[in-house]
């Protein structure tokens, strides 16, 4: 059960306490419950959102953003900050990328790309309670966070040393792949037909944004995989609210 806790303290704003440092291979295999942390959040904002059923529908829509940011702690929107300022600033550059995306400090472009990512979820998630499709509050998050053990199966890691070194170097490939099978089944189970549209929208986003990160990079830093969840996120979102 380690490698759960591991996974819920890293992606969430839980209070969960590890009794000490991991081992690397502990840290490799959190990424296997990833997907299973996203179906966490995406229960919670079903839950939330059929609690909120009957209130005015912007106010509905603000809570369950605000309760999808809270969950992660917005780890994910800083990352995705992080990497529009580095990709603009970058000038096409891999090392001046890799060293603005360590600049703790949020350019304007970064203030503009998080207001625009914020707004198109809003926005989605209006249309989809509009809609009545409060089951694809479920498949999104998890499609998010299997994202992130698709891209850590796929695509180098370009920082050495550190969390992310350790995740890309002890994950149990083979149970990787098995566990994204097990999650693509499990989006069609709970949504059918919108959960197809949801992986159809994911996979092409994530074909092209992990392109865009081996053009620039030459592979993927915490940081862009962030912002990888976080627009994948947004895509789906608008993608459903568009069937």
């Amino acid at each position: 059960m380690l490698p759960l806790w591991i996974a819920l303290q890293f992606l969430s704003s839980l209070p969960i306490r590890l009794p000490g440092m991991p081992e690397p291979e502990q840290l490799g295999r959190s990424l296997l419950f990833y997907p299973l942390v996203g179906l966490l959040f995406g229960v919670i904002l079903w839950g939330a959102n059929l609690e909120l059923s009957g209130a005015p529908l912007l106010l509905h829509g603000a809570l369950l953003l605000t309760l999808w940011v809270l969950l992660s702690g917005a780890l994910h929107l800083d990352g995705l900050a992080d990497s529009a300022d580095a990709w603009l600033g970058g000038f096409g550059d891999r090392e001046r990328t890799l060293t603005i995306m360590k600049d703790p400090r949020s350019g304007p472009i970064a203030v503009v790309t998080l207001g625009l990512v914020l707004l198109l979820k809003f926005t989605a998630l209006l249309a989809l309670i509009e809609q009545q499709q409060g089951l694809t509050l479920i498949i999104v998050p998890l499609i998010g966070r299997a994202a992130l053990l698709g891209l850590f199966l796929t695509t180098p890691y370009v920082r050495a040393g550190g969390l992310g070194q350790a995740l890309a170097d002890h994950l149990p490939r083979k149970a990787g792949w098995q566990v994204l099978v097990v999650s693509a089944l499990g989006c069609l189970v709970i949504a059918g037909f919108n959960g197809a549209v949801a992986l159809l929208v994911a996979v092409g986003g994530f074909v092209w944004l992990r392109q865009v990160m081996l053009r620039r990079l030459g592979g993927t830093t915490g940081d862009t995989a962030g912002a990888l969840l976080e627009l994948l996120e947004m895509a789906v979102l608008v993608g459903l609210a568009l069937v």
